[in-house]
């Protein structure tokens, strides 16, 4: 009896095994995310959908591995570079990041160009998408671009001890940018003191006064305990947080047909997600920073316009730099969305 009972372990056990160990063995590709976030972070989320579904559907013929923190390289142009060489197959990054590479990508980051989220999302859901991923491939070889989500929802003015209401209250304000030239270059053109901080620093910097505020949504400020430090948030929406999701090429095309459609989709889902959690999420933030004594004001149309009004010259700062082609592409999707939905409200609102 004893050696029936363990036989019938045996076998147990080798099942066990062989079910557990089949998927990773029967995996021909295998594909490595790596993103800058915590595993708290709609950035992580959309990664472990995209790795649900992908690997479901695929019959286990792809395997994903998720490295959050940006374990497997370092910043934003080493992990970019590691998308190039092979080395990763899919990294996500904002405009600063991707800009080092990629200078015409902060038309992305421009001021007030988007009106709203609908917007946005119709921009990013259309052709320009294509568009850019044709001219990104023939710049960066061997880097394909995904999709285009979110990382954090909306950039806004976020500051320690002074609110902002007007552009003449940013005049002398310290505030920490990310490493984009745009982002400092409007800083500068609304008369604040642009600092350039690494994220991980952000929180010592504000602590210590090294920066008296921050441009970023309030998902990311509540998530890295900014909010003990910053009271005051204006809701002006200057720019989009875009998160552009990056694969190697070469892999990619190395997919069998029915393997690469997979892959599309499981990005069509994980763009679902990343843009969806920082609007539930942000409800909670919200809440949290108001219980830290934080205060939130909303920008009148007239003092939104103020804003508008004082970085205008960025579109000229940009063309000179750049030329017109990046932003007319833009400016001309945007319009064509606009249209789409102003069309759309008049039929949906009779």
């Amino acid at each position: 009896m004893k050696k029936r009972w363990i036989l019938l372990v045996g076998i147990f056990i080798t099942i066990a095994l062989f079910i557990v160990t089949t998927p990773a063995m029967a995996a021909k590709y295998t594909i490595k995310i790596v993103h800058n976030a915590n595993m708290a972070d709609e950035d992580y989320d959309g990664a472990m959908v995209f790795k649900d579904f992908v690997e479901s559907h695929s019959n286990g013929q792809i395997m994903v591995e998720i490295y959050p923190g940006t374990q497997l390289c370092g910043n934003a142009r080493e992990c970019m570079e590691s998308i190039q060489a092979g080395i990763l197959e899919v990294y996500i990054t904002t405009i600063g990041g991707f800009s080092n590479l990629y200078p015409e990508a902060q038309v992305l980051d421009l001021p007030y160009m988007f009106r709203d989220d609908r917007t946005a999302e119709c921009v990013f859901d259309g052709p320009y998408v294509e568009e850019l991923r044709r001219d990104v491939l023939k710049k960066l070889k061997n880097v394909r671009l995904m999709v285009i989500g979110n990382t954090g929802g909306w950039r806004n003015f976020a500051t320690v001890k002074k609110q902002i209401r007007t552009p003449d209250d940013v005049k002398g304000q310290k505030l920490r940018t990310i490493n984009s030239d745009i982002q400092i270059e409007m800083v500068k053109l609304l008369g604040g003191n642009p600092t350039g901080i690494a994220w991980a620093e952000v929180y010592t910097s504000l602590a210590t006064g090294v920066v008296e505020g921050s441009k970023n949504g309030i998902t990311d400020i509540v998530g890295m305990k900014f909010h003990e430090h910053i009271k005051y948030m204006t809701l002006d929406g200057h720019a989009y947080m875009a998160a552009l999701w990056m694969m190697n090429d070469n892999l990619f095309q190395s997919l069998p047909l029915d393997l690469r459609k997979v892959v599309v989709d499981g990005f069509i889902n994980l763009r679902q997600v990343v843009r969806a959690y920082p609007k539930r999420r942000q409800i909670s933030a919200y809440e949290e920073f108001k219980k830290s004594g934080g205060t939130i004001y909303v920008p009148t149309a007239a003092e939104k316009k103020m804003f508008q009004d004082a970085v205008a010259p960025m579109r000229k700062w940009f063309t000179d730099k750049y030329g017109t082609k990046a932003l007319d592409q833009l400016n001309d999707h945007i319009k064509a969305c606009e249209r789409q939905i102003d069309a759309a409200y008049a039929i949906d609102t009779k």
